[in-house]
């Protein structure tokens, strides 16, 4: 069992003077789940949010989200009390993740397919934050109660490692753009409680599934199941 304290890993980091305006290139899902994240980080950080999510299955709810995400930001900047953020917006080609999740279709959400879709997502995170030479790479992902925090700190630590056991196989640039990966688990010390108060506040727009088709289908499904087991209890 993985008794690991991320949140303490952060905060032990978070107290060294060196680290103060590293540049922290943070993935993010969604704007509601990065409203604490970069709340609490942006006096510490120079951030570049980086929105990759091919797992979004509809066109027009990308669009919303992205939308959200750099009105977020742009509140945020306004404040001029913190370092300013930037965003960065990923590719979004939906054939991505159907490909990664082929044969895993039928995992219950919180299995294998939503591991290798954080995967999917860390990976391309990692490569762009070398290509910007960030500091520190990461993501929002660990707000969330419904995601598991431990899988996602092992793959962003296994991403990095990765990239130091290679070291035989890689030029002098690529080992200067070696980016490590900052442990967390936001959802900790109320994180995912002020998340849901500042999308509240800033009147953020907020769905209840992680945007794939599979997570849309199981909530859909889990509200049918809901409706119907309301209904049957009324007319008892």
């Amino acid at each position: 069992m993985n008794n690991v304290n991320y949140a303490r890993q952060l905060d032990h980091l978070l107290e060294q003077p060196e680290t103060k305006g590293k540049h922290l290139f943070l993935h993010s899902c969604c704007a509601p789940c990065s409203s604490y994240v970069l709340e609490y980080l942006r006096s510490f950080f120079s951030i570049t949010v980086f929105y990759y999510n091919p797992n979004i299955t509809e066109d027009a709810e990308y669009r919303k989200r992205v939308i959200e995400q750099k009105r977020l930001i742009g509140i945020f900047n306004a404040m001029g009390d913190a370092y300013p953020i930037e965003i960065v917006e990923g590719d979004y080609v939906p054939e991505q993740f159907f490909a990664m999740s082929r044969g895993y279709e039928k995992c219950p959400e919180g299995g294998e397919r939503c591991f290798r879709c954080y995967e999917m997502r860390l990976r391309e995170t990692a490569l762009q934050a070398k290509k910007a030479e960030a500091d520190y790479f990461t993501t929002t992902l660990t707000i969330s109660p419904l995601k598991n925090a431990a899988k996602i700190n092992e793959i962003g630590q296994q991403l990095s490692e990765d990239s130091e056991d290679a070291e035989d196989e890689r030029t002098t640039q690529e080992e200067e753009l070696e980016v490590p990966f900052l442990p967390s688990d936001f959802k900790k010390k109320n994180g995912y409680k002020r998340s849901v108060e500042l999308s509240k506040e800033y009147d953020l727009y907020r769905q209840d599934y992680c945007g794939c088709i599979f997570s849309k289908v199981e909530r859909e499904t889990q509200k049918n199941d809901d409706c119907s087991h309301s209904s049957s209890t009324s007319e008892q």
